[in-house]
Formats: structure tokens, C-alpha cells, sequence
């Protein structure tokens, strides 16, 4: 069985470094999945307040992108693996921070957001960029395929474990066991981190000029307001529909069982997607995917009972994988085919992300807007309806991508 699995991962050209990658992304991935759900049942327990939440993530997606400049700055003049290695601590001093101030975290929201953000912001743009030169063309959609079955792993014992643990016990003594596990995962990961190869890179840290290139490079441009318009859905829906589910239902429980729906339906999904879905059919399956996710929407507007919210998570299982698949392996296509990616791929990631977090920060804002003017019990399902239209917006967006006449253009 040993040697076939070998020659099966020497056939499909993966190697040590591209495993190691992936269990790290693994444990991350059973990490933020037991405890950053629940961070945000912790906070609204605490104080009962919608904007408490809304600037907690925030602060998220603010500290994010500004991290990931300073981020970027490390990574051309240290080994990548190090920024990567900073992001995994930061993210488990997070946790180990919600433990020390434990039942008075709601009055440290933004700072315990920021410190979120920093540690995402070290930590993704290191496993991007890693993501970037450890695959080829030919591993990438084997490599997310892998990843978002991990991820879906993670989604589906994560969540049904912390909320079994936290229904079980008192008060909160079940967040601060579940925001343990968190602390020892990250902890595993930074010891796993020790197995990849040193990756070093040259040159200045010009993200400005990246920017620029917008105006010289049409399938940049797209592909950016595209991640604009996939932030602009996931600023919200990352806490109001955990939040939603906890309001329906009074139990933590539901959540994780929400989510065992949610992340097995991926998890079957991630696994097929990424051996059907071929290159020349990426955009058709971002706007199948797209158009079903926004239409998925609608069953929290007409339901208000448990059945629809996992029929809804069932759906997302589904179409979440067909989306996020062929649009991840079309972003690296663009940014592998642009100018000078091979001295600015960092540049290129940090530049994709602060286009992802403007879409979020505009999501949240609109957010916090409309809960001043409409109740909010009522109206986040409508708010849902609005920002859910991101992902399939973004199919106008790559919908004239043409990865087989990209090229790269000159500067002066």
C-alpha cells in the first residue's frame, strides 16, 4: 500500500516540500475551524452587540492586508518559510491571548482582531507565495483540490466537536478548552514548518509598481476586481451566519452540526472538482458555482427553521469547491503569466490580498450601516441577500480572461 501511494505521488510529480505544505495547511485549517467560529458566539455572549462583532472582524480585515505588506517586505530580504513560521505563532498567541482574558474578550475586540489579522496576514502571504513556487501548472489544481479536502476535514470535525464540547460544559469552561486544542495545533504546525526547504528571494519589494500594472496588464485588472467582489461576500458571511444559526437555535450544538453538513458535502466535492474541472472549463463551472451560491441565499430570507439552514449548508458543500477551485488555479495563472511574476510574485500576492480585504472592509461597513437603520434580527437576511451577490459577480470579472494569449508586458 506504501509503495503504490508513492508511486502514485512520484507519477503526479509531488514532493516533500508540497506534503509538508499541505499538513500545515491541514492543521491550520482544524485549528481555525474548532475555535474562530466560536470566537464570535464568545464575543456576542459576552455583549449582546452586533457592532462589537462587526468591528472585531474589522479589525481583521484591516490589520490583514497591512500585514501582508510588511509581510512582503520580510519575505524579500528573509527565507519565506520564517514569515510563515511568524504567522503560525502570531495566530497561536491569538489563542493563547483569548484564554488569558478570557470572559472579558468582548472588551479587547479590536485588539484581539488585529492581532488575528496580523497573524493571518503573515501566515497567508507566506503559503501563498509558497503555494505559487512549489506547485507547477500541472500540481496546482491537484494541490487545492488537497487543500479544500483538509479544509473540509477540518470544517467537519472542527465546529461538531467544539460545539459538543461547549454544549456539554458550563458557562464558558467549553470555549476555553476548545481555544486550547487551537493553541496546541498552531504550536504542531510551527514544529512541522522546520521540514521545508529554505526559499529565499531577491530584489525590492515594489508592490506599488504592481498596483500599476493594472494599467498595462487587462487580465491583472480582472482578476483583482474580481477578488474585490469575492471579499465584498465573504466580509460578512464569515460571522453574520454563524451568529444567525446561534440567535435560530440558542445552541452552540447547531452550529458544529451546521457545519458537519456544510464541510461534508465539501469534502466530497473538493475531492471531485479537482480531477473533473479542467482548464477549459474553469469559467463555466465560477458561474454555475457563482450564480448557485447567490440564489442559495434566498433560503435564508423564506426559512426560519433549522432544516433550511442545512439545506442551505448542503448547497454551499456543493458549490463552494466548483467555485473556489478553478478561480484559485486562475488567479495563480494570471500572476505566473504577468510581468516579471518570477522576481514579483510577492508583490503579485500582496496586491491580490489588499484587493480581498477592500472587498471585505466595504462588506462590513455596509453591514454596520444597515443594522443603525434596520433592525438587525430582521434585517441580516437581507443584508446577506445583498453582499451575497459576490461570487457571482466575479464571473463578469474573468469572464474574458484568456489564459493561452497572456502576455507579459514591458516597463520602461
Amino acid at each position: 500500500m506504501v509503495s503504490k501511494l508513492r508511486a502514485w505521488l512520484d507519477r503526479e510529480n509531488v514532493s516533500k516540500d508540497l506534503l509538508l505544505l499541505l499538513l500545515i495547511g491541514g492543521l491550520y485549517s482544524l485549528g481555525i475551524f474548532l475555535s474562530s467560529t466560536f470566537v464570535n458566539i464568545y464575543l456576542w455572549k459576552q455583549s449582546n452587540s452586533y457592532s462589537d462583532i462587526a468591528l472585531y472582524n474589522l479589525s481583521i480585515y484591516i490589520l490583514q492586508p497591512l500585514t501582508f505588506i510588511v509581510a512582503g517586505k520580510f519575505a524579500k530580504r528573509m527565507d519565506r518559510v520564517i514569515v510563515l513560521r511568524t504567522g503560525v505563532t502570531v495566530l497561536s498567541l491569538f489563542f493563547l491571548t483569548v484564554l488569558i482574558v478570557g470572559e472579558n474578550a468582548a472588551t479587547y475586540n479590536m485588539m484581539l482582531g488585529a492581532l488575528l489579522g496580523i497573524g493571518y496576514g503573515f501566515y497567508w502571504l507566506a503559503f501563498n507565495v509558497l503555494t505559487f513556487e512549489i506547485t507547477e501548472p500541472d500540481t496546482r489544481d491537484f494541490f487545492n483540490g488537497f487543500l479544500g479536502v483538509l479544509q473540509s476535514l477540518g470544517g467537519m470535525s472542527g465546529p461538531l466537536l467544539a460545539g459538543f464540547i461547549i454544549s456539554r460544559l458550563n458557562n464558558f469552561t467549553g470555549y476555553t478548552v476548545i481555544f486550547a486544542i487551537s493553541f496546541g495545533m498552531f504550536i504542531i504546525a510551527v514544529i512541522v514548518s522546520f521540514g521545508l526547504s529554505g526559499r529565499k528571494a531577491k530584489g525590492n519589494f515594489s508592490f506599488r509598481r504592481i498596483i500599476d500594472e493594472r494599467h498595462h496588464n487587462l487580465n491583472w485588472k480582472r482578476i483583482l476586481n474580481a477578488h474585490v467582489s469575492q471579499g465584498f461576500r465573504e466580509g460578512t458571511f464569515l460571522f453574520a451566519v454563524s451568529i444567525w444559526i446561534y440567535l435560530m437555535t440558542q445552541n452552540e450544538l447547531s452550529i458544529g452540526i451546521f457545519n458537519l453538513v456544510y464541510s461534508g458535502f465539501s469534502f466530497l466535492f473538493y475531492f471531485f472538482v479537482s480531477r473533473i474541472v479542467k482548464p477549459r472549463r474553469r469559467k463555466k463551472a465560477i458561474l454555475l458555482a457563482g450564480l448557485s451560491l447567490y440564489l442559495s441565499v434566498l433560503l435564508l430570507l423564506v426559512g426560519e427553521s433549522m432544516a433550511f439552514l442545512l439545506l442551505y449548508a448542503a448547497i454551499a458543500g456543493v458549490f463552494f469547491p466548483l467555485f473556489y477551485v478553478p478561480y484559485i488555479s486562475l488567479t495563480y495563472d494570471v500572476i505566473g503569466k504577468s510581468w516579471n511574476a518570477g522576481e514579483m510574485r510577492i508583490e503579485y500576492i500582496v496586491v491580490r490580498e489588499i484587493f480581498l480585504n477592500g472587498g471585505r472592509v466595504l462588506s462590513i461597513l455596509i453591514f454596520l450601516l444597515a443594522i443603525t437603520m434596520i433592525e438587525p434580527e430582521s434585517g441580516i437576511p437581507y443584508i446577506l441577500l445583498i453582499v451575497g451577490s459576490g461570487h457571482f459577480i466575479v464571473y463578469f470579472f474573468i469572464r474574458r480572461i484568456d489564459p493561452k494569449a497572456m502576455v507579459r508586458t514591458s516597463h520602461n
